[in-house]
């Protein structure tokens, strides 16, 4: 209802000229993980090619709803031969898989950074490199991280400045010249400074901290995420203790924290590690003058996944969205270890988020129709007499993006919940002398800068 009431304020001031909005979705996912087991379970006997995708498959509506979706690679992608626990290098088909399931961006500063030593960083930001995969946490070298760091990612009219800090590498010191972003403030404040020097319209860090399987953050946790807010971020996410910890939203500071999104994929079968959450919200940017522009947080909300394991021979990892096992309850299989054992992750993380999360509640149904958006194709008019032509220029605020298609070149404006909306941009558009039409899509590109 909230989300109903805020469109529709906007739509009336948009009708009546006060202002211009577009919006931005986020999800964050945690600790993708490679164990032995996992690495043993995407092996195909037959084709000897590892495959992750049916891993991921009944995640892929919740991931690629999201504009951008961001996930912690806390892997390397070094090659073979492939290991789990304690030194982790997985199969370059896992990135393909994450790709495939709708992550727009991968963080790779952890504490398994550097298992592989120098090619465990190198390769994996090759393998990235090659899939089209944007990333950031670790660099090949420090000119490297001076020209791509902060990761500045833009869509739908918005800049976000992305920075990734690790606590350490498991000891293991960090090979030359290979990179790894290591938490210290002062470096932290040097970071942040420069992201707000590009002037984005949100600067987000993900944090890979905190102790192992604690369920509360640590006072070090707290104390970081409120210096990294006095600084300038506006959204911290955490990883690393392969649990939950709990979100706060803190409208009062337009801020949100999450301390820790748990295990998204992992072999570990202990309570709690088992399972974790897909922290989504929503940006919202209001233009009310062409010098005042707004950016604020306007929902906040968490998915909780479940990562189950079959019982027969093959012991194949299936993830599975708590909604939807909720709601169809065939989706989830299994005898009643594996049934009481889901049961037990959604109680348990249930009662933690009920009692310390503030103002992030669940999101507790399948993704709706809102993964259907509007956009519009403007037409690239050529001037047969040499006159001027009307140019985009006062609509870059809404995003543009260039598309080839069979009609030749043309610019995408906009990512619109409503048709309505749209509509109303669009005869702007026309009435400015552009050619101009609403499309519907699923979802879109995004664009690296």
């Amino acid at each position: 209802m909230k989300h109903f009431l805020t469109l529709l304020l906007t739509w009336t001031l948009f009708a009546a000229g006060a202002q211009d909005t577009t919006r931005i979705s986020l999800l964050f996912a945690g600790d993708i993980m490679g164990h032995d087991s996992q690495i043993a379970s995407a092996y195909d006997p037959s084709t000897k090619r590892y495959d992750y995708i049916p891993c991921f498959a009944n995640m892929r509506p919740y991931i690629e709803t999201a504009d951008i979706a961001i996930g912690n690679l806390e892997v390397t992608l070094a090659g073979p031969p492939y290991k789990g626990y304690p030194q982790f290098s997985s199969p370059d088909e896992l990135a393909v898989a994450l790709r495939e399931t709708g992550f727009d961006v991968l963080v790779t500063a952890n504490n398994h950074s550097v298992d592989r030593r120098k090619k465990g960083i190198l390769r994996t930001i090759r393998v990235l490199d090659s899939l089209n995969i944007p990333h950031t946490g670790t660099f090949v070298d420090e000119a490297a991280r001076d020209k791509e760091y902060p990761l500045l990612l833009n869509k739908n009219g918005f800049t976000l400045a992305l920075l990734n800090y690790t606590y350490g590498t498991n000891g293991i010191p960090v090979p030359a010249p290979g990179m790894v972003n290591l938490i210290d403030t002062a470096l932290m404040r040097a970071d942040i400074l420069k992201a707000r020097q590009v002037n984005p319209d949100a600067i987000i860090v993900f944090m890979h901290w905190g102790n192992e399987y604690e369920s509360l953050p640590t006072r070090g946790q707290r104390q970081l995420a409120d210096h990294l807010f006095k600084l300038g971020a506006d959204l911290v996410i955490g990883s690393h203790p392969h649990v939950l910890q709990p979100m706060e939203w803190r409208k009062d500071q337009n801020k949100l924290v999450v301390y820790s999104l748990g295990n998204f994929v992992s072999g570990q079968r202990k309570r709690y590690t088992d399972g974790g959450a897909m922290a989504y919200t929503e940006l919202v940017k209001i233009r009310y003058r062409p010098d005042s522009v707004v950016t604020s947080i306007d929902s906040a909300g968490y998915f909780l996944q479940w990562v189950y394991r079959t019982e027969d021979e093959r012991r194949d990892y299936y993830m599975v969205p708590v909604p939807l096992a909720e709601k169809e309850p065939s989706t989830l299989k299994g005898s009643a270890t594996s049934q009481n054992a889901f049961r037990q992750f959604v109680t348990d993380s249930r009662s933690l988020y009920g009692k310390h999360n503030i103002n992030v509640p669940e999101i507790a149904h399948t993704p709706p129709d809102s993964s259907l958006r509007y956009r519009i194709h403007v037409a690239v008019a050529e001037s047969q007499s040499g006159a001027s032509l009307p140019t985009l220029d006062d609509y870059h605020f809404y995003g543009i993006e260039p598309l080839t298609d069979d009609a030749g070149t043309t610019h995408i404006i906009g990512n619109f919940y409503d048709a309505g909306y749209a509509e109303r941009l669009c005869r702007r558009l026309i009435e400015a002398g552009h050619e101009a039409r609403v499309m519907p899509y699923v979802n879109g590109a995004m664009t690296i800068r």
